[in-house]
């Protein structure tokens, strides 16, 4: 005898279909609110000296693999932190340590000793020591032969008070790097004492631990960390075809690596709209999160975005970036 072929019923087979085009409606920028205006701008560590990241390691000395300069401006000082607004900076991202008198260090690495001509760690000095000390020591752009900046950073590392007393109507990032909630119990302490006025002006970025006792002293301050990640994007890729926003996702921040963008539902405008709604910052790093320090850096860099991109843009090349955006729309 000749079997029948089964054959999925009719009706089932119009679900899928309906199905299909829901999600497509639902999450097609095509079909999304048209946006307008200019990406928004941050500033990776103000406007620094960049350096090549292929291979680069967390134990990786970056100050030794500068490219050749092209300005005189060290990161996480308040010269280019200046020269990173001027440019068209709409947020500097800088990193903060806690010191042996318990303030807050501007400065990026867990060691001294790569770009200064001091070792050990910043919680071993005290802010006045950490002043006496040159930060740009270390920086070299030809293997050693030649150092640009030594005896031009004595002075120059910053704590965060003179950061924000610097400037009280600018907008900042601050990247707690280390991961003890001790640290973000003291930033708490530090940023409450701050008008109102300025604190909406911050957000906040680090480890799980600092990030979380942060957000406990400080309810309403913009923070991000992985597990705050977490708990926006996996339920949002679980179920964001749907447009459901979880409640994690509310006056947060997001890093988003570009390689990992499209995966999104509703990327970009559909994405961003929905972002939007709940105050949330979606900010578009280069590569694929190796490396969230990656970023948009030159105008072939620019072209990898979608076309008539309007979200955030990590750089750490301000200068040449803002102009592309403010020339096209002045």
């Amino acid at each position: 005898m000749r079997r029948r072929k089964r054959r999925f019923p009719r009706k089932i087979i119009l679900v899928l279909l309906a199905l299909v085009a829901f999600i497509y409606v639902n999450n097609s920028s095509y079909l999304a609110v048209p946006r307008s205006g200019k990406p928004l701008l941050l500033a990776h560590r103000g406007l620094a000296q960049t350096y090549s990241m292929e291979g680069i390691t967390n134990d990786t000395c970056t100050a030794e693999r500068i490219y050749s300069p092209e300005h005189p401006f060290l990161e996480n000082t308040i010269p280019s932190m200046e020269a990173a607004f001027q440019a068209g900076a709409d947020v500097v991202e800088f990193d903060v340590h806690i010191t042996k008198d318990e303030q807050f260090a501007v400065f990026h690495d867990w060691t001294l000793d790569c770009r200064t001509n001091a070792d050990g760690v910043t919680r071993d000095y005290t802010m006045v020591e950490l002043k006496k000390m040159d930060i740009g020591y270390g920086y070299t752009a030809d293997h050693g032969k030649t150092f640009p900046f030594r005896g031009k950073g004595v002075g120059m590392m910053p704590s965060l008070t003179e950061v924000l007393s610097r400037f009280p109507d600018k907008a900042f990032l601050i990247d707690i790097k280390s991961n003890d909630p001790y640290e973000g119990e003291l930033l708490a302490a530090y940023l409450s004492a701050l008008p109102k006025q300025q604190q909406n002006l911050l957000a906040v970025y680090g480890g799980d631990k600092p990030i979380a006792a942060l957000k406990e002293k400080m309810p309403d301050m913009r923070v991000m960390s992985m597990a705050t990640m977490k708990s926006c994007l996996i339920p949002y890729l679980a179920v964001g075809w749907t447009g459901y926003l979880p409640a994690a996702c509310e006056h947060t921040e997001l890093h988003i690596p570009e390689k990992i963008a499209p995966w999104l539902w509703g990327w970009p405008d559909r994405f961003l709209n929905r972002m939007d709604r709940t105050d949330t910052r979606t900010i578009v790093v280069g590569g694929d999160g190796s490396d969230f320090s990656s970023g948009f850096d030159t105008v072939e860099d620019i072209k990898r975005l979608p076309s008539h991109y309007t979200g955030w843009i990590w750089t750490n090349r301000i200068d040449r970036i803002a102009p592309l955006y403010r020339g096209a729309n002045e």
